[in-house]
């Protein structure tokens, strides 16, 4: 027990002058990237023009992601919404929608 007593008196740290973290605020200009929202509206634009399936699975699951991630709420909500209409239409389109005409020899 005395040796702690002794360590702590040792201490080079100055807890009063101890200042909590604030973190620089960022303008929305100068957040990073959202590369899940981008690639969710990629996929669902791919997945309703080309009727592919697993492009509109993956906008949904991308879509997700950025909903998890969102960092600036006004702007980041905008561009979701849209690849989530795209992935639902083209879920909607692909499973619902007239199926496509098999090749004929």
């Amino acid at each position: 027990m005395k040796e702690t007593t002794s360590s702590s008196a040792n201490d080079p740290r100055l807890p009063s002058a101890a200042k909590p973290y604030v973190p620089p605020t960022l303008s929305p200009q100068d957040l990073p990237i959202d590369y899940a929202g981008f690639l969710a509206v990629v996929f669902g634009v791919v997945g309703v023009t080309l009727r592919y399936k697993l492009c509109s699975w993956l906008a949904i699951i991308f879509c997700a992601q950025s909903l998890a991630n969102m960092k600036n709420f006004e702007n980041d909500l905008k561009q979701l919404s849209m690849a989530f209409m795209f992935g639902v239409m083209g879920l909607v389109t692909n499973y619902l929608g007239p199926s496509r005409a098999a090749k004929q020899r």
